[in-house]
């Protein structure tokens, strides 16, 4: 179960005195082991889970994230660690880092007990430098590959594009140009309406036209005044011009 949930690290840690040193680890989910070298001497530090578990503790810390932080600043150097690996004597070592949190320096440290075999401690840590270095070329060449590809399409998407863009300038141009030439013609005739529209009528009629206006204008008179006048006053004239047309009958003579 722990194979595999373990993870490898391998970093070169600049130390203010001597030459730099590698450190090798491999990471459990409750407990570490190192493997430092300095290009000659080789150590190890294999703690327990329960060493672990109490250094935790020491700090506050869950076992979790107490493992977090280690391979946090053991698995790349971080700027403004500072790293030592001091003698523990009898050829052990002290490796320390250091790290600021909440506004205080932290100052962790594990003693590494000096390897029964340091050649073959450092043909291991060669290995694995190796190995990684191998993987991380290959994904860096598999990357560029990828880049290379990726721009090629990227190239093709753009000359593309810029086709597509032109052909839309010409469509556009094509089309503001008809329609600019429907507009005018259309304003065109716009404006021949308007002009008819605004000449004046001839006011000048024909004499029949002429004869025709005042023959209306005087039976609509007429009837005009004839509709304004009294009816009882048109009876009683009708009745006497009755009256004074009819013949006269002669008197006659009574004889005595």
């Amino acid at each position: 179960m722990g194979d595999v949930t373990e993870r490898f690290s391998c970093s070169k840690l600049l130390v203010p005195k001597g030459e730099p040193i590698f450190v090798k680890a491999t990471w459990f989910p409750t407990h570490f082991h190192l493997a430092v070298t300095d290009g000659i001497t080789a150590w190890h530090c294999h703690p327990s889970e329960e060493e672990v578990k109490q250094r935790a503790a020491q700090w506050d810390l869950p076992v979790s994230e107490y493992l977090n932080l280690s391979e946090r600043y053991l698995g790349l150097q971080q700027p403004g660690s500072v790293y030592a690996l001091d003698d523990a004597g009898d050829g052990h070592k002290r490796l320390s880092w250091t790290f600021e949190k909440e506004g205080m320096t932290l100052f962790w440290r594990w003693k590494c007990l000096l390897s029964p075999d340091s050649k073959k401690s450092n043909v291991e840590i060669l290995d694995f430098l190796m190995g990684s270095n191998i993987n991380l070329s290959d994904k860096v060449v598999r990357e560029n590959e990828l880049f290379e590809k990726m721009k090629v399409e990227a190239e093709k998407c753009l000359t593309q594009s810029e086709r597509i863009a032109n052909e839309r300038l010409e469509f556009e141009s094509e089309i503001y140009a008809k329609f600019l030439g429907v507009l005018n013609s259309k304003k065109s005739k716009l404006r021949e309406l308007r002009d008819k529209l605004a000449k004046p009528e001839n006011t000048e009629k024909s004499p029949e036209e002429e004869d025709t206006d005042k023959t209306e204008s005087f039976d609509e008179e007429s009837d005009f005044d004839r509709s304004d006048e009294d009816p009882q006053k048109d009876i009683s004239s009708s009745s006497k011009d009755v009256m004074a047309n009819k013949p006269s009958c002669p008197k006659r003579t009574r004889r005595k």
